[in-house]
């Protein structure tokens, strides 16, 4: 009996001597796929630009189709070149219309950094509203702090949005902010609004509150944060289609789950891209083309542009939204 219990004390000995070395490998496995992830999202990922293809039919009956180029989230620092080179081969896609849905900053310095990579996309019809980092820097922020939809919000250094909207208004683009504004592009009369920067409560829809131009073959809505306070109110004026971004199409996602927080108070189901809001209008959100400076990373939510093809309303069947990437305007730093 002394025997069996010296055995079974050495075997717990023996079982005990290896469990730390185990442990060290398998804190070591976790450490190193967590420093490959960082790499992936912070090198990798980040600056995987991805040009999305989406059909979209909300044109009024008999109306030719509308290519719409939708930017959003650029958060443009002066040193940014893979980004802004991949921005500026944009132009070459020729679309009919460019839709600029803010937080195009995230330096002081940056304005001549979007104004050139943008370059002859200013030359091109165009609308836009700010965001939040068109007016202010970014500051670092506790991450849990996305997880409550009503924090507290904090504001950056000034940035010089007048000279960014300055740029933009000497191109020709027009400022939908808190403003109505009908033109003709391509053959389609468009009629279209928009507000401040819902997500710091600029916003003051009633400055444009009230049915769209009839005549309008496209009812455009904009905002910067897809906020349903704000989406509901173009949905009752009868607005077919609202753009918007903020999201960043929730920038850190889990493959298979999706988006984790969407920062703002709109479901994770409509964190980006095209979906439906109430019972007709269509809602697309941009997942962005940046990230703040004190978070600069993406997983399994790559940096993109959206190219919509807009057509006209049919009876028969649904037109498929397609999600494709154009190989010649990726940039992947491996």
């Amino acid at each position: 009996m002394i025997g069996v219990g010296e055995h079974a004390y050495r075997g717990r000995m023996l079982s005990g001597s290896q469990s730390p070395s185990r442990a060290a490998r398998l804190a070591a496995g976790a450490a190193g796929a967590a420093a490959a992830g960082l790499v992936y999202s912070t090198v990798i990922e980040r600056n995987a630009f991805a040009l999305r293809h989406v059909t979209a039919p909300v044109l009024e009956a008999g109306s030719s189709p509308l290519r719409v180029l939708h930017i959003s989230d650029i958060h443009m620092t002066p040193h940014q070149h893979l980004k802004q080179a991949w921005i500026s081969e944009l132009d070459s896609l020729e679309p009919d219309l460019v839709i600029n849905t803010g937080d195009n900053l995230a330096h002081p310095s940056a304005v001549p950094a979007v104004v050139q990579s943008l370059g002859g996309l200013l030359s091109r019809p165009g609308l836009f509203v700010f965001g939040s980092n068109d007016y202010f820097g970014p500051k670092p922020k506790n991450p849990f702090k996305y997880f409550k939809k009503d924090h507290k919000r904090t504001h950056g250094e000034p940035l010089p949005w007048q000279d960014l909207r300055a740029a933009f208004t000497e191109r020709g683009w027009l400022d939908a902010t808190h403003a109505v504004r009908e033109l003709e592009v391509a053959g389609v009369r468009i009629a279209a609004a928009g507000v401040d920067d819902p997500h710091i409560e600029r916003d003051r829809y009633e400055t444009v509150a009230g049915r769209p131009n009839p005549l309008a073959q496209l009812r455009l809505g904009l905002t910067h944060s897809p906020e349903p306070r704000v989406l509901d109110s173009f949905a009752e004026d009868g607005y077919d289609l609202v753009m918007a971004g903020h999201t960043h199409g929730g920038q850190l996602c889990v493959p298979g789950y999706g988006a984790i927080v969407t920062n703002c108070h709109i479901d994770r189901s409509r964190v980006k891209g095209l979906s439906r809001w109430g019972a007709s209008m269509a809602l697309h959100v941009s997942a962005g083309l940046g990230t703040s400076p004190y978070a600069p990373a993406r997983f399994s939510c790559r940096p993109e542009a959206t190219l919509l093809t807009l057509t006209a309303v049919s009876n028969g069947g649904d037109d498929a939204a397609v999600d494709l990437t154009l190989p010649s305007l990726e940039v992947v730093t491996t």
